[in-house]
């Protein structure tokens, strides 16, 4: 039987990183195994709808590379089909009208139990199971009984989703059985907690698919961190292409314990990816995200910038802060730029720097530091703080070619004041 799995959200918000982890371990199992991969929308809580999440959610999946196969469906399409159901199931006294709403009938002995794909053996006590509303008094179907019955006539086959729906489980077990449905394999995934050991929320940062992108992490280093969680290849492996992902991905190394989502690990692969990027790619991807936040920086300029921090940068949104003085003057801080002493003279060194390239403005101004008797360190320092604002930038002798001779000569000499925009950097 080929595998069927498919992702099932609720349009009530944005993709939350914890939806999307289901949805990325549904696509890996369903491509290893060349199976499909459905995208269902399940939205029969209207009054809970938010607009712009079916599209956004649909973006975030694209963005993340997970296709989906055939059209998405919409849950509140298939309303009328649950009601003919659930008139069966009444019409084989397997469901009875209660004041307008109709129930399924449960079980009041045994138990309702299921080889779980990732926790083995679940037994869930018949006693524990009330007759479920299947129908609402309005004529709406409830989640417990749509649900499944779009798992059936979509033919899935596996149904991983997050343990919070794993006392649902045996609800839609019985709702199928009376259906005469096929049930099929349920997987049930931990918790994504937050560094502190509670459950992941925005108190301990981004926690929306959109977030990321807009701080600049991208999809390839996204998808392989989630991966990570709550799954492992083995013991020593970390860094693994999609490609490696969908090869190597297995339910029986699916943990049943909650992962820790460590933003700091994030972090550090996404800049393991970025300077894994040639360098035409690293910036295609920083003029793309650059304009998509907004910035209507030179291109020309950013390209030529790029490859000053492909090795510096462990997120595309960090560029702005780490060269945004390449595109409009920031004032340093006085008190830092040293006794006064050293500008004038680089200011003097640099003029007569022809032709204005890094490696003869590096020889300049070591051979200033020489004459003042100063490190190459003490001397630079307050250059670079003329220049870019910060102690920290990318390198001096780049940035300075990078400005251009006037510009760079106006910062120094004015200790980096003037207008809001250099001249030539733009």
């Amino acid at each position: 039987m080929s595998v069927r799995v498919r992702f099932a959200p609720s349009p009530t918000g944005f993709l939350h990183i914890g939806g999307v982890h289901t949805a990325l371990f549904n696509w890996l199992f369903a491509r290893h195994e060349g199976g499909g991969f459905h995208l269902r929308i399940e939205n029969t809580d209207t009054s809970r709808e938010v607009a712009e999440a079916t599209g956004q959610i649909q973006d975030s999946l694209r963005w993340l590379g997970l296709d989906w196969d055939g059209e998405v469906t919409f849950q509140l399409d298939r309303m009328e089909r649950c009601r003919e159901e659930a008139q069966r199931l009444v019409a084989e006294e397997k469901a009875y009208e209660d004041e307008g709403a109709i129930r399924m009938r449960m079980p009041d002995e045994g138990v309702t139990a299921w080889d779980d794909l990732i926790r083995r053996r679940i037994e869930y006590p018949s006693e524990r199971l009330e007759d479920l509303v299947i129908v609402r008094a309005d004529g709406r179907p409830t989640y417990n009984f749509a649900s499944p019955v779009e798992d059936w006539l979509d033919g899935i086959t596996h149904v991983l989703r997050g343990d919070d729906h794993i006392s649902n489980t045996p609800k839609q077990i019985r709702i199928l059985e009376g259906l005469g449905a096929p049930v099929p394999a349920y997987g049930h995934l931990a918790n994504i907690l937050g560094p502190d050991g509670k459950k992941l929320s925005k108190r301990h940062g981004a926690t929306s698919v959109e977030e990321f992108r807009a701080q600049g992490y991208i999809p390839e280093a996204l998808v392989n961190f989630l991966a990570l969680l709550g799954w492992s290849y083995d013991d020593k492996t970390t860094v693994m292409t999609r490609d490696e992902l969908v090869e190597r991905f297995t339910l029986e190394r699916v943990g049943a314990s909650p992962a820790v989502f460590d933003f700091k690990k994030l972090e550090w692969l996404n800049g393991v990816y970025l300077r894994g990027l040639s360098r035409e790619e690293y910036a295609d991807r920083l003029v793309a995200y650059l304009r998509e936040q907004g910035y209507e920086w030179d291109e020309e300029l950013v390209r030529r910038a790029a490859p000053l921090v492909q090795e510096k940068i462990a997120t595309l949104g960090e560029f702005p802060a780490f060269a945004g003085f390449l595109f409009a003057r920031v004032e340093p801080d006085p008190e830092q730029l040293g006794d006064g002493a050293v500008l004038p003279a680089a200011a003097e060194a640099l003029a007569e720097v022809d032709p204005f390239e890094a490696e003869r403005i590096e020889s300049a101004l070591r051979a200033l530091a020489q004459r003042l008797g100063l490190k190459p360190r003490e001397a630079f320092q307050p250059i670079r703080l003329a220049v870019t604002g910060s102690s920290v930038s990318p390198g001096l002798f780049e940035s300075l070619e990078l400005l251009g001779k006037e510009e760079a000569l106006a910062r120094i000499g004015g200790s980096g004041r003037g207008d809001a925009s250099g001249s030539s950097a733009r």
